[in-house]
């Protein structure tokens, strides 16, 4: 289906990745509304399935417990970028997700294989349903998800820019203590056996430390716009 759209802009998966604080989401989001395509936080599905677990009392620290009820909940994201949306049970959970419980325990969870394996089927099936295209952002969507992605970006940022950021969007976050979880948190992420954060190989790295956010913004349009047209 064309949609009337110009032939050029035929549909493209654009796959970020990145740690937290590298502007993975707002550039995403951004990129995704100025170019028409559609928009999906995969964090924000292994939030949810992790606010599904603390909320069921499911005991976090046992990798079988949790891999025996991960396909009991049902999420569902909406991949409008203005007005993204997720859901658990028909529950709307976009707030729940982000509270400092949740954060804590979404690695542990993340690390099921089970569960990744779930919500990487989730993911993959959104993406190839997007008519006109879409954004992923991630942690292993470049390298597992969407190996075959049209574009694929790795945002990275030093420890201090993204704890500087990550601590202004949690109002009045102590910095130091901001950039220590974020790097235990990349420990986590990077050493996991299943789908670790990593960098595709041809993937274009982007180093957000003195950019912008409308720099980087500008920058992967431009990427994608270029991918586009087949240069």
């Amino acid at each position: 289906m064309e949609n009337g759209a110009a032939p050029t802009a035929k549909p493209v998966i654009v796959a970020i990745d990145g740690p937290s604080g590298t502007g993975k989401s707002s550039t995403s989001k951004a990129v995704a509304a100025q170019l028409g395509l559609s928009y999906l936080d995969t964090g924000a599905q292994y939030r949810a399935i992790t606010w599904w677990m603390v909320t069921n009392g499911i005991e976090l620290e046992d990798p079988t417990a949790i891999a025996a009820v991960a396909g009991k909940p049902e999420i569902v994201s909406g991949t409008d970028p203005d007005k993204p949306t997720i859901t658990v049970d028909g529950v709307d959970v976009a707030g729940p997700i982000r509270t400092q419980e949740v954060t804590s325990k979404v690695s542990a969870v993340s690390a099921v294989p089970e569960v990744r394996t779930l919500i990487t089927e989730l993911q993959r099936s959104i993406a190839a349903g997007a008519e006109r295209g879409i954004v992923v952002e991630g942690r292993d969507i470049g390298t597992t998800v969407l190996p075959d992605a049209d574009l694929k970006i790795f945002l990275t940022a030093s420890p201090e820019a993204r704890a500087a950021r990550r601590s202004g969007e949690l109002k009045g976050a102590d910095v130091h203590a901001t950039r220590e979880a974020l790097i235990k948190r990349d420990a986590a992420d990077s050493s996991r056996k299943t789908s670790p954060l990593a960098k595709a190989d041809d993937a274009v790295e982007v180093d957000t430390t003195e950019l912008t956010l409308a720099q980087v913004i500008e920058c992967v349009v431009t990427l994608v716009e270029e991918k586009r047209a087949g240069k």
